[in-house]
């Protein structure tokens, strides 16, 4: 009898917890399918660094760029063709500031989160050095 009560108890702890995951409001699942396509290279977007006092830009970058906040600074890289990329770094301070805009609009499903599966990725690309190469 406590077994079937603590089954019981466990089954419904874990249905509770299936259906609040499961209500994540539509804009919430947009959006983290936009920022993984966007990280994946598939949107265009605009980041503008500009000087907070003096109201000037200070750089443009324009083009299919993935986004890290790295505290004090932003990482920004930038796919420029087939298989080559672009990285930028920029400092940011007390008066300096940045947005992005994403330029045009992109399709991404409110029902379902987006997972994007790299197996190549498991294995990595070995560049081996040795004393003789010196």
């Amino acid at each position: 009898m406590r077994l079937k009560k603590s089954l019981t108890a466990l089954a419904g702890v874990v249905a509770i917890g299936m259906l609040t995951t499961a209500c994540s409001d539509d804009a919430v699942v947009v959006s983290e399918n936009l920022s993984k396509a966007a990280d994946n290279f598939e949107i265009d977007r605009r980041v503008v660094f500009f000087n907070g006092i003096t109201d000037k830009y200070l750089l443009t970058i324009e083009g299919r760029c993935a986004i890290e906040d790295d505290g004090g600074q932003l990482e920004v890289t930038c796919k420029v063709g087939k298989g080559a990329y672009k990285k930028h770094f920029l400092g940011l301070s007390d008066n300096v500031s940045y947005f992005v805009e994403q330029i045009e609009g992109s399709y991404a499903d409110p029902n379902h989160y987006r997972v994007t599966f790299k197996p190549e990725a498991i294995v990595p690309s070995i560049d081996l050095r040795t004393s003789a190469d010196d």
